[in-house]
């Protein structure tokens, strides 16, 4: 007797534990199930909203294994703006935040205007002086264009703020053989009645320097151009751009221009000049730089550097 019941007792003990174990298999793939839809999965970081602007979250660290700032840090470098913090301070994907605003975008620069050099070398009047009408922009040693970049990451921003809400213009969208040139760019915004407008490019720097900048109206009252109302709004748009790109994209401030800031103030510029509404440059790195332009061919990066963008307008219209 005594031989049987202690040969009973680890079968029974089995038993219980298969039993267990049949219970909790399914219990943790229900939870798993459960986590994927919420969470988006490992490679976007759980920013579902965002798929097609991003392409993608890239993985690792981007810009040479520079860490974007947790949310909230200050970026060394770039001003820190009350409600800058987190998302830029302007609330992610949520539908609707912006109902109401106008956000015009301004794709630098245009890939037909190689073909139409004549057309782009005539002067326009920025109040100043006179400046050609547009530029072919620079590019990758590679040959990936400026005009190429710009486009692409302007469509992701445009895709980002108008699921937040706002109404979204650009000043070309692949759609005019040429330009427009600088003055009608600027006459864009003013006839929108924006309530920002960002221009995006890309510099074309000594191949040793790196980083992005923001370019912000200086403040010129001469022929067509004041921009006596604009300066501190566009100031203010400037700064938080900044920081919010340098979070999404981990790039630093230019180490060329701006004492580190990552802001510099120019007055030479008509898309800014002619502007009567709040308007900033983003130029997001130097393309003859390798290791950025590492970054500006990469679907993943660019959709980045548009949340970026996207959640600094964000943060300034909401103010």
């Amino acid at each position: 007797m005594s031989n049987g019941n202690t040969s009973a007792r680890p079968r029974r003990a089995r038993r219980r534990a298969l039993i267990g174990l049949c219970v909790l298999v399914p219990a943790g793939v229900a939870g798993w199930l459960v986590w994927q839809p919420v969470s988006g999965g490992p490679d976007d970081g759980g920013r579902r909203g965002a798929a097609a602007a991003d392409g993608g979250a890239p993985g690792g660290r981007p810009h040479g294994g520079v860490s974007p700032a947790p949310p909230g840090k200050p970026v060394p470098g770039v001003p820190t703006s009350p409600g800058a913090g987190g998302s830029g301070g302007g609330g992610g994907d949520r539908e609707g935040s912006l109902a109401g605003k106008v956000v015009v975008l301004d794709p630098g620069h245009n890939p037909g205007n190689r073909e139409h050099t004549r057309e782009i070398a005539r002067t326009v009047d920025i109040g100043t002086h006179r400046k050609e009408c547009d530029t072919t922009g620079t590019a990758t040693d590679s040959g990936y264009a400026e005009a190429e970049f710009t486009l692409d990451v302007a469509r992701r921003v445009r895709t980002l703020l108008e699921q937040r809400g706002a109404r979204v213009v650009l000043t070309q969208d692949g759609d005019r053989p040429y330009g427009p040139c600088i003055d009608e760019r600027a006459e864009i915004g003013n006839e929108a009645h924006a309530d920002a407008v960002v221009s995006v490019h890309a510099d074309g720097a000594p191949a040793a320097a790196r980083g992005f900048h923001v370019i912000l109206p200086g403040r010129v009252r001469e022929g067509r151009a004041d921009t006596t109302a604009i300066t501190g709004p566009s100031r203010e748009l400037g700064e938080r751009v900044a920081r919010a790109y340098a979070r999404e994209t981990g790039f630093g401030p230019a180490d060329y221009l701006g004492g580190g800031t990552g802001l510099d103030v120019r007055s030479d510029l008509g898309g800014l000049n002619l502007s009567t509404v709040p308007k900033v440059f983003v130029e997001c790195g130097n393309m003859r730089n390798a290791r950025d332009a590492g970054q500006f061919t990469s679907a993943r990066w660019r959709g980045r550097a548009a949340r970026g963008i996207a959640d600094g307008v964000e943060s300034f219209l909401r103010t």
